[in-house]
């Protein structure tokens, strides 16, 4: 097993954060030495800044926290995220149109993205929204997902009903296998909980309390 801060983005997304919030995560994240922060799109440059000559990775969010955007606008948000320094991507999925069963729609949505995030060297992580989704409806997320060429599926934006589930967590490994990764985010706020996530299948573990 990997030193456990680096299965941890370090995450700050709240409406309210401001950058003084954003530069106090940077440094947690170089001191505990964790994996990545997570942050909304217009904060990825004062991380690029904040940190510069340190192995922390920069994610962003895309069409959060809803995924109801049009394709063009997060394909929009992912470049301006790449351009500014952006090494991950998590955008949310069109949840309506996965529970409508329009997969075609679900499909060119994250592929458009990964596509764009290709453009800079950049990998998809695909958050489900799985509180929202029947088992079945995760396991055709999956697929789609692993069809469009995303890094990653994600169980959720922790801005729902509820986060990351031991059992979702086990599913969606089931279904992606080594093809993928998986990333457990939402509610999770202690180490036991987070190694749960991790003997579940978690690759990555998304949370805004330091873990470690």
């Amino acid at each position: 097993m990997k030193p456990l801060g680096q299965y941890f983005d370090h995450t700050l997304l709240k409406p309210e954060a401001g950058e003084n919030d954003i530069r106090r995560l940077c440094t947690e994240a170089k001191e505990h030495e964790l994996y990545a922060v997570c942050v909304n799109s217009c904060y990825v440059s004062l991380c690029a800044e904040e940190l510069a000559g340190s192995e922390v990775k920069i994610a962003a969010v895309v069409g959060f926290p809803l995924g109801a955007c049009d394709t063009a606008t997060k394909v929009f948000e992912t470049t301006s995220a790449v351009d500014h320094g952006a090494h991950e991507i998590d955008m949310v999925l069109q949840v309506g149109a996965l529970k409508e069963e329009r997969d075609d729609y679900v499909l060119d949505d994250i592929k458009a993205v990964v596509e764009a995030a290709r453009q800079g060297d950049a990998i998809v992580k695909v958050i489900l929204e799985t509180c929202l989704l029947s088992e079945d409806e995760i396991v055709r997320a999956c697929k789609l997902a692993q069809k469009a060429g995303a890094a990653f599926v994600k169980t959720s934006t922790g801005f729902n009903a509820a986060g990351a589930t031991v059992e979702h967590v086990s599913l969606m490994k089931k279904i992606v296998g080594d093809s993928m990764q998986v990333k457990a985010s939402g509610g999770i706020r202690d180490k036991e909980k987070a190694l749960a996530m991790i003997q579940a299948g978690a690759d990555r573990i998304g949370a805004s309390t330091l873990l470690v």
